[in-house]
Formats: C-alpha cells, structure tokens, sequence
C-alpha cells in the first residue's frame, strides 16, 4: 500500500492548494433547438448566465456578444447554434463539481443526450479553469477542442481579449485558421 510522505501532509490541510481564490473560469454557451416553450435558441442561451452568477464562490464578470453559427460537425437539416462565453470568477474547489453544476443547468433547460453533437436546447462547456492542465479524469482541461473551433474562439475573444485558446496559446492568429463555419 502506497503512503503519502508525511512532509507532504501539510498541503491537504489547505483550502485548496492548486487553484486560487480569484480564479478565472471560461464557459462556452450554446444552443440550437427551441426550449420546451417554444422559444427560439436565443432564449435558452440567455438564461444560463443568471445561473452560472448563482453558483457559490462565483460570479458572472463577462459575458460575450452572440453569434449565429453551423453546427459542428456537420449535421445536414439541424439549426443554427447560438454561440458565446461567459466568464466566471470566484473559487472553484472541484473541477468535476464544477462540470456536474453545469450539467445540472443544462438539465434544467430541458438538454437531452440522445447521441454525441446532437442538437439541442443548451449546451455548457468547461473551457478553462485559470489555465489548469489536467487529462483526467473529466474534465479534461482545458476543453481538449475549443481551439479548433471559431464558435468557441470568437466569443472567447470579447470576454479575455489576451486570451484566444487556452490549449494551444493561440492568440487572434488563431482564429484566423479556423474554418470559417467552425
């Protein structure tokens, strides 16, 4: 059996040793089919904002223009996204608690998980975690796709102008190699 060594005993007993109090968080939002009062995506895209503010420990610091774009991948007849990101700061104890509060907002607006990219009335992703790295277990950080999508990158741009992807460090450059639908 594996034992910790006792000098390093000292950092469980912290808060948190690995993320900080004033901790940046990036949400991508999006939504492409209606919420179950008919209303168009827009609707269901602007209510997860309120909340992500009433999540504890953080708040809503900014939240991006939105953007109309394709889904991706590809799915012939499915409607256009409505796409932005909001940014969060505040403490964050647990990254997995974190993607499961999320999870419990797209639950709340209805989501419905019938096959992976499925349309659908809402969708949160964990971008980034105050540059976090981690590849397991879920979430992986930062969101192992968010830089190869224009969806994600353009609105990430109006709320973390320096930011561009977190993955890859791409800045506006890269943004411009992006596909243009994605």
């Amino acid at each position: 059996m594996w034992c910790m060594p006792e000098r390093h005993l000292p950092i469980l007993r912290l808060k948190n040793p690995f993320v900080s109090e004033k901790t940046v968080i990036l949400i991508a939002l999006g939504a492409n089919l209606s919420d179950q009062a008919g209303h168009s995506p827009y609707r269901p895209a602007r209510q997860p904002p309120r909340s992500l503010d009433s999540l504890p420990g953080l708040r809503l610091r900014a939240l991006s223009t939105w953007y109309r774009t394709v889904p991706v991948p590809p799915l012939p007849g499915a409607p256009l996204y409505v796409n932005g990101v909001a940014r969060l700061e505040g403490a964050v104890v647990d990254p997995y608690r974190l993607l499961a509060a999320l999870h419990a907002i797209e639950d709340g607006a209805g989501r419905q998980r019938p096959y992976p990219n499925a349309p659908r009335v809402l969708d949160l992703d964990l971008v980034d975690l105050d540059g976090l790295r981690r590849i397991s277990p879920d979430p992986v950080l930062p969101h192992p796709r968010a830089h190869l999508r224009r969806f994600v990158l353009q609105p990430l741009l109006d709320v973390a102008p320096g930011c561009g992807s977190p993955r890859a460090g791409v800045r506006r450059c890269g943004l411009a190699r992006c596909p243009a639908a994605g």
